[in-house]
């Protein structure tokens, strides 16, 4: 078995983390094998490097080593990438063409972002799996193929099969083996090695002597959660290598540098992901549920006073929905709110000729807003899909997928 630290050297992996050397013992363990491999971690921690470890040390490694990103590819388009086409099969489809796991027989795949695959797709990628079978797109004829598949994902995926985005049959023939990659922030000892390593990559790219962070600094570089991972480490050192004059960073500096993460929203409480929270776009949403549910509230109060009269009866009878719209124990009189005098003598038969009407203009309709956001982002980023899905927080092939649905 190739020794870590050799193996660390040969692919410019970077840390002593406990958790990381047993991610790449497993990698160099299963690498002999045939068996499909799931690697999962965050964004950005480097899953890309495991798939490309084992198959340098596998049997394979004299044959090709294909990596596709299916969350970028088009749901379309993404069966002819995979499986090939034969001509005219659909338009545009003017001769026979070779998919990825024809051309990669007898080497490895790697599947970057597997759980933004179609449902359909799916289905093929579970016979090739199962078989080895696969069929082109606008063809009848089964063709064999003899591939390792590594895959990669960022997604929960017990949270998309419990959702129906993903196979359950297909997760447990990836995930034969599964290698978890930990999030830079439980590497605290690896992040300053990184910086370091990164800091000097720049100086030399850009002919500068290397930055160097003082010990508080430090200190605040370790304790940062990092949401991008080693993805934003990276950046981090190129920003401060490249316009801060002074060579030695000190803490103040380096947390100009730092995004503040702890904002005006709403926590994310246990490391949870997929909470009410999760994005500002659920947040808008849930403050507008939030607005509504008041409204019914008040008409529900402002209802009873008018059927009823007697302010102190409707007062006792509906003390907790008072002190939930005014958020304290005190009645509306207490705080010097004014109650309307209702006329006694109103007729039953007819509407209440002395409310004025007010008529909502806004929309709470949950499409609505999403096509409002979607619109704006377009616009905002001049119509770059790539851009508008990264401020949405979706993937690119989600968006391509909502901007069909809803004719934009």
């Amino acid at each position: 078995m190739e020794n870590i630290q050799a193996l660390k050297q040969r692919f410019g992996i970077i840390g002593n983390d406990i958790h990381l050397n047993r991610a790449l013992e497993k990698a160099v363990r299963v690498a002999p094998t045939d068996i499909s491999v799931l690697v999962t971690g965050e964004s950005g921690v480097g899953k890309e490097n495991i798939p490309r470890i084992i198959h340098s040390l596998s049997h394979r490694k004299h044959a090709k080593y294909i990596a596709v990103n299916c969350g970028a590819i088009p749901e379309g388009t993404i069966d002819s990438e995979l499986f090939g086409h034969e001509k005219g099969s659909f338009t545009g489809a003017t001769q026979d063409r070779k998919g990825y796991f024809e051309v990669a027989d007898g080497g490895t795949i790697f599947l970057d972002e597997v759980g933004e695959l179609p449902l359909t797709t799916q289905v093929r990628l579970l016979r090739v799996l199962e078989n080895g079978e696969f069929i082109k797109v606008g063809s009848s004829k089964t063709q064999k193929t003899n591939v390792r598949i590594v895959a990669a994902t960022n997604v929960n995926m017990q949270a998309a099969i419990e959702k129906e985005k993903f196979r359950e049959d297909l997760y447990y023939r990836l995930s034969t083996v599964e290698i978890n990659l930990p999030p830079l922030r439980e590497r605290n000892q690896d992040i300053h090695l990184l910086f370091r390593k990164f800091a000097a990559d720049f100086a030399q790219k850009y002919r500068m002597p290397s930055i160097r962070l003082d010990d508080n600094a430090v200190n605040i570089l370790a304790n940062y959660r990092f949401p991008g991972n080693i993805r934003q480490l990276k950046n981090l050192a190129e920003q401060i290598s490249v316009i801060e004059e002074e060579r030695t960073v000190s803490a103040s500096k380096l947390q100009q540098y730092l995004p503040n993460n702890n904002g005006n929203l709403p926590a994310v409480i246990g490391g949870k992901k997929d909470n009410d929270f999760s994005t500002e776009r659920d947040i808008m949403y849930k403050i507008l549920f939030d607005m509504r549910n008041d409204i019914n509230d008040l008409k529900k109060l402002t209802l009873d006073l008018m059927k009823n009269g007697n302010v102190k009866e409707v007062q006792e009878e509906h003390h907790q929905l008072i002190e939930k719209i005014y958020g304290t124990k005190e009645t509306p009189q207490e705080n010097n709110i004014e109650v309307l005098n209702i006329p006694q003598n109103a007729s039953e038969e007819k509407d209440y000729d002395f409310i004025e009407t007010i008529e909502e203009d806004e929309s709470l309709s949950l499409q609505d807003k999403e096509i409002e956001m979607i619109k704006k982002s377009l616009e905002k980023n001049s119509n770059k899909r790539k851009l508008a899905a990264k401020e949405l927080g979706i993937s690119e092939r989600t968006l391509y997928r909502k901007i069909k649905q809803y004719d934009l």
